[in-house]
C-alpha cells in the first residue's frame, strides 16, 4: 500500500505557514497554493483510517472512527465524503478492486444472515425515515409559503399601487383592435357572431372574450373547433395569453382544458358530428364559444349546447360566442340566423331561422309572458380592421389573387355569396315534421345510393293517402359496408314493413370486368330486393325539378272548416338527420345548368332521393287492383333480379 510521504512535501516546501495548517493538515503557501502538509500523527491516523475502507467497512463507519480519535491529537472530525475523498486520491486504484469483492461478500453476508423479520424490520425503518424526510420538507415549504402570503397580504393592505400612466407601465397581454374587435369583446348580447373577411383578428378575440369571467369561480367555458387538428393554433396562441394574464394558470394536456387559479376552467376540445354533442348532456356552462362556426354544416350544435348554457350565480352573465367566414358548408343558415334578421352591428331580439318570428315566452308564462327570449348581434369584420396584417400588404395581396366568389367573402366579407343554394325553399319548419306511427295500409318503398368507400344513402318513402304526400321517414347513412352487408342491415330495420319495392343506382348492377355477381345481385340474394334507376339523358335534370315541385307548398283543398290547407308535395321526419343537414347546402351548377355543383361531394343523400322520387310513387286505391286485397300485390317481373 503506498505511504503518505510528509518528509517530501516538507523539503520541497520550505515557506509553509505551520500556523495556518487546518486540522487534516492542508494549508496555503506564499503564492496562495493549496499543499498537504499533514502532522505526523494525524498521518497515521489516515493510514490506518484507510486500512479499514481497504477492509471493506463503510466510509461513513470509518468517518465515525476517526472522528472520535483525531481531537485527541488536535484534529478534527471528518465526514465521510472527505473520508471517501482521500481513499480515492491515495488507495482506489490498487485497492479498489479488492475492496469491492469484500463489500460484495458482506453484503451477501448481511442478507444470509437476515431473517425475515429483521428484513421487513429494516424496510419498515426506511420508510419511515423517508417519511420523516419528506414531512420535514413540506413542513419547510408550507412555512415559507405562509410567510410569503402573509407579506403579500400585509404589502397589499398597506401600500396603494402607483396609477399607470400609460399602457408602458402595463404588461399588457392582449389589447383589442379599436372597432369590431373591441365591439365584440363589449357586446352584452346573449349571443354574438364575429364574423367576414379573413385576418380580422377574429381568432384572438374568441380567445380574449371569456378572460373577462376568468377570476371567478363560477365561469365554465367551453371553445370548439371543428376537428383536432384545427384546434392545435388555438392552443398554441392561448399559451401566449392566459399564463402571463393569470399567474398561475395550468394547462391540462389530459383533460384539454385550462385552470385558473380562481378556479375557473376553459375547456378546448372539437366537434366533428351532430352527435358528439351528447358528450355534454347534463352538464352546465356559462360561456360557450365555436372558432369558424361555418364548418358545421347545420345549427343542430349551436342550438343544442344552448341547452347547456345556465349557471346558478347570476352574478356571471351567460354567453354563446362565434367566428366565421362567409361561405362554408354552415353559410346558408348562419346568415338566416345573424346575417338578415338586422343591419350589421345592430342588436336584434334572436328569430326562429325559417319563419323569422321573434322567438318568444309562451303567452302565459308566469314571469315573462309573450317576452323575447334573448337577444344576437352580428358584428362584421374585415382585414382593415387588423393593423398587424393589414399594414404591408402582403396578406391582403394573397386575397385579391383569390377568385371572385373567394375574393368577396374572405377579403370583402360578403356574405351573400353563400346564396345560391340549389333547394333555396326547403324550410326545416315546413318539410320536417316530428315521427309519427305510419299506417301499415300505406304505401312503402325505398331507394339507395350505393359507396363502399364512399357513403351509401339509403331512405325509406310512404305515402299518405290523402293528399299523396310523400313522407320520408327513415334513412340509413353508412360507409364500408359490403352489398351483402348493407342488404342484412336494410333487412333488419324494415323487419314487419311490407315494402312495395327498392330503386338503386343502376351502376351496381355492372360487372365492371368481374365474374362474380354484381352488387345488387349480392343483395337481391340476400332478399334485399332492388329495380335500377333511370340514370338516361336528363335524368339528372328531370329530378332536381321534380324535387322543385315536391318542395312547393301547394294547396290541397279545404278542411272541415272550409280553411285552405297547404302542404308541401314532401315532408320528412326530423330523424332524418344526414338529408335534413345536406338538402339547404346543395349548391346549384355554377355555370347556371339545371343541375347541382358536380363538385359538390356530399351528394349521397340527394341522389338517393332523387332515384326514390323519380318512380312516380303513388298511394296504393282498392279501384287499382279490382277490390281486392292489395296488400301482398308485389310481384317482380324477373324473379331472379328481384324488380
Amino acid at each position: 500500500m503506498p505511504k503518505f510521504t510528509p518528509k517530501d512535501t516538507w523539503d520541497n516546501i520550505p515557506r509553509i505557514n505551520l500556523t495556518a495548517r487546518t486540522p487534516h493538515g492542508y494549508t496555503k503557501d506564499d503564492k496562495n497554493t493549496k499543499v498537504f502538509v499533514p502532522d505526523l500523527r494525524v498521518i497515521e491516523l489516515l493510514e490506518e483510517a484507510m486500512d479499514f475502507v481497504d477492509q471493506g467497512n463503510s466510509f461513513r463507519s470509518v468517518a465515525d472512527w476517526y472522528s472520535d480519535r483525531s481531537p485527541a491529537i488536535g484534529g478534527k472530525p471528518i465526514s465521510h465524503q472527505g473520508i471517501k475523498v482521500i481513499w480515492e486520491k491515495h488507495r482506489k486504484g490498487i485497492a479498489g478492486n479488492e475492496r469491492a469483492a469484500l463489500l460484495k461478500e458482506k453484503s451477501k453476508n448481511r442478507r444470509v444472515s437476515r431473517t425475515k423479520e429483521e428484513q421487513q424490520l429494516k424496510k419498515l425503518k426506511d420508510k419511515v425515515s423517508g417519511a420523516k424526510r419528506s414531512l420535514s420538507i413540506r413542513t419547510k415549504n408550507l412555512e415559507e409559503a405562509i410567510t410569503t402570503a402573509d407579506d403579500q397580504v400585509k404589502a397589499s393592505e398597506y401600500s396603494i399601487p402607483a396609477e399607470p400612466k400609460d399602457d408602458s407601465d402595463l404588461d399588457v397581454v392582449f389589447k383589442p383592435n379599436s372597432g369590431p374587435q373591441t365591439d365584440f369583446l363589449a357586446a352584452p348580447e346573449q349571443e354574438v357572431l364575429y364574423g367576414g373577411a379573413a385576418g380580422g383578428g377574429k381568432s384572438y378575440a374568441m380567445l380574449a372574450d371569456p378572460m373577462r369571467y376568468f377570476n371567478s369561480p363560477s365561469c365554465n367555458a367551453i371553445l370548439f373547433r371543428k376537428t383536432n387538428d384545427e384546434l392545435r393554433e388555438l392552443k398554441q396562441k392561448s399559451r401566449l395569453i392566459y399564463p402571463r394574464a393569470f399567474p398561475g394558470a395550468k394547462w391540462k394536456e389530459q383533460t384539454s382544458s385550462w385552470v385558473f387559479p380562481s378556479g375557473a376552467q376553459l375547456w378546448m376540445t372539437y366537434l366533428d358530428r351532430d352527435e358528439d354533442v351528447e358528450r355534454y348532456q347534463g352538464q352546465a356552462f356559462t360561456w360557450i364559444g365555436f372558432d369558424e362556426l361555418g364548418h358545421w354544416a347545420s345549427p343542430y350544435t349551436w342550438n343544442y349546447m344552448r341547452s347547456r348554457l345556465r349557471s346558478t350565480d347570476s352574478n356571471i352573465p351567460l354567453s354563446q360566442r362565434a367566428t366565421a367566414n362567409p361561405g362554408g358548408v354552415g353559410g346558408t343558415w348562419i346568415k338566416k340566423m345573424f346575417i338578415d334578421p338586422a343591419p350589421w352591428g345592430e342588436a336584434f331580439y334572436a328569430t326562429d331561422t325559417d319563419t323569422g318570428n321573434i322567438l318568444r315566452y309562451p303567452p302565459d308564462h308566469p314571469i315573462h309572458p309573450n317576452a323575447p327570449l334573448f337577444q344576437r348581434r352580428f358584428i362584421p369584420a374585415k382585414l382593415s380592421d387588423n393593423p398587424y396584417l393589414y399594414a404591408d400588404g402582403r396578406y391582403e395581396a394573397s386575397l385579391l389573387s383569390l377568385p371572385e366568389a373567394q375574393r368577396k367573402q374572405l377579403l370583402e366579407g360578403d356574405w351573400n355569396m353563400v346564396e345560391g343554394a340549389a333547394f333555396s325553399e326547403f324550410k326545416q319548419s315546413v318539410h320536417v315534421i316530428e315521427p309519427f306511427t305510419i299506417p301499415s295500409s300505406w304505401k312503402r318503398f325505398r331507394s339507395c345510393d350505393y359507396g363502399y368507400s364512399s357513403n351509401a344513402a339509403v331512405l325509406w318513402f310512404a305515402i299518405d293517402p290523402v293528399y299523396e304526400t310523400l313522407i320520408l321517414y327513415r334513412e340509413l347513412y353508412v360507409t364500408r359496408k359490403t352489398g351483402a352487408q348493407l342488404a342484412d342491415m336494410i333487412l333488419e330495420l324494415e323487419a314487419g314493413e311490407h315494402m312495395q319495392y327498392g330503386v338503386m343506382d343502376s351502376s351496381v348492377w355492372h360487372q365492371r370486368g368481374q365474374t362474380g355477381p354484381s352488387i345488387a345481385e349480392e343483395m337481391i340474394a340476400r332478399g334485399c330486393r332492388w329495380r335500377p334507376s333511370d340514370r338516361g339523358a336528363g335524368s339528372r335534370t328531370n329530378g332536381k325539378n321534380r324535387l322543385h315541385e315536391l318542395l312547393r307548398v301547394r294547396d290541397v283543398g279545404t278542411n272541415d272548416y272550409n280553411e285552405i290547407i297547404n302542404e308541401p308535395g314532401i315532408k320528412i321526419f326530423n330523424t332524418c338527420r344526414q338529408l335534413i343537414t345536406d338538402l339547404p347546402m346543395l349548391p346549384s351548377h355554377p355555370d347556371g345548368k339545371e343541375d347541382i355543383d358536380d363538385r359538390y361531394l356530399s351528394d349521397h343523400t340527394y341522389d338517393a332521393l332523387r332515384y326514390g322520387i323519380m318512380t312516380r310513387p303513388r298511394a296504393l286505391s282498392p279501384f287499382d287492383f279490382g277490390g281486392m286485397d292489395f296488400g301482398q300485390t308485389y310481384r317482380p317481373s324477373d324473379p331472379t333480379m328481384g324488380y
